[in-house]
């Protein structure tokens, strides 16, 4: 018997969470279309792009809310077994507050487990060709940066009809190493060439170091110990241009964090989003205690209005919350790696506590 009810509960779980997926992922179509829709107004390209581009975004954008979604999805299931007497039931056949919470919960936990070792990967590869696709109609295409396996490649167009194109082995901070600069013609031609050993981007106004210039026009050969050129970028934009943490999978995070390194990603960027995906079973699982605690510390029927306005005002709370640790990890007060840890560690202490009240009842 008590098999069959668990079965029952976690059906009923689950439906309810599709449920509750379902509704933001139409309320994310609906607002991402707008803005597909404003990037490809000037661009011959039919409605079917942009509502495809939503259409494989807006899941990343998922996994962003999922602790919310666990919560609504749960607050939603202990509501309505609360006030149909469900819980009544499970309880009269050996459920307790407790029990209920732990299935909850640990399936919150394991399902985040599911999250980042299947959809996560399949996401990633969804906002990759999402990311590559708007970039090919990019209105900006004079001035273009990639980052691969070869290293850091750079197009910009100057203002005397020239292209230069630069390119880096590495970008680490805010340098470049192993720096070799292609300077054209309006045609093309190959007309100068730089080759530097490093070069400092903290500004717009570089630094090379140690290298040579080839003017190839009369051949003449100049070694320079510092050479300044102006670009449009610096480390700052170009570190952020590679920070959409949605293209890089856990997966990718966990066995080729070296390789994304050497690639010249930021360490710390990626050990904050390797941690950011780490806390999110713990997430999931606090989240649903937070729920469970809401709905069951009260044993007589309650308003549905009242659990949504303070389920509403708990989403709140935690959201700013977070966003205050990332600022004060971004800001330098706590490490990066902590201000993602912290807001999962106060509601765990929280649940800790609401959880031992609602096992009483």
């Amino acid at each position: 018997m008590n098999k069959v009810l668990l079965n029952y509960v976690l059906f009923k779980y689950f439906k309810i969470f599709i449920k509750v997926t379902l509704v933001f992922y139409l309320f994310g179509i609906i607002l991402n279309l707008f803005e597909e829709v404003e990037f490809f107004k000037n661009i011959d390209v039919s409605f079917l792009l942009p509502a495809t581009l939503t259409a494989i975004y807006v899941p990343s954008l998922i996994i962003e809310l999922l602790p919310f979604i666990i919560f609504v999805a749960s607050m939603w299931f202990l509501i309505e077994i609360k006030n149909k007497r469900e819980l009544l039931m499970l309880k009269v056949h050996g459920f307790s507050n407790f029990k209920i919470f732990l299935t909850l919960a640990f399936s919150s936990f394991l399902f985040g487990w599911i999250i980042l070792s299947f959809f996560n990967p399949l996401f990633s590869s969804m906002t990759q060709y999402y990311e590559k696709t708007k970039s090919n109609y990019s209105r900006d295409t004079d001035h273009l940066i990639n980052i691969n396996k070869n290293g850091l490649w750079i197009k910009e167009n100057l203002e005397n009809q020239k292209k230069r194109i630069i390119s880096s082995k590495k970008i680490k901070n805010n340098n470049l190493e192993k720096v070799t600069i292609f300077i054209f013609d309006n045609d093309f031609n190959l007309k100068e060439k730089i080759i530097a050993s490093s070069a400092n981007i903290e500004k717009n106004d570089w630094q090379l170091i140690d290298g040579f210039i080839i003017n190839l026009e009369n051949e003449i050969k100049k070694k320079f110990d510092i050479h300044v050129l102006t670009s449009i970028y610096n480390s700052e934009n170009i570190n952020g241009l590679f920070k959409n943490i949605h293209t890089l999978s856990f997966f990718d995070l966990v066995f080729n964090y070296n390789d994304l390194k050497d690639r010249g990603y930021n360490h710390e960027f990626l050990n904050q989003n390797l941690n950011k995906m780490l806390t999110l079973p713990f997430f999931l699982f606090f989240m649903t205690a937070i729920a469970s605690i809401l709905i069951m510390y009260k044993t007589n029927k309650t308003s549905n209005i009242k659990h949504i306005i303070i389920g509403i005002m708990v989403c709140v709370l935690v959201f700013y919350f977070k966003d205050l640790s990332k600022a004060l990890g971004e800001t330098n007060r706590i490490s990066l790696s902590l201000s993602v840890w912290i807001p999962v560690i106060i509601l765990g202490v929280f649940s800790f506590i609401g959880i031992l009240q609602i096992n009483e009842k």
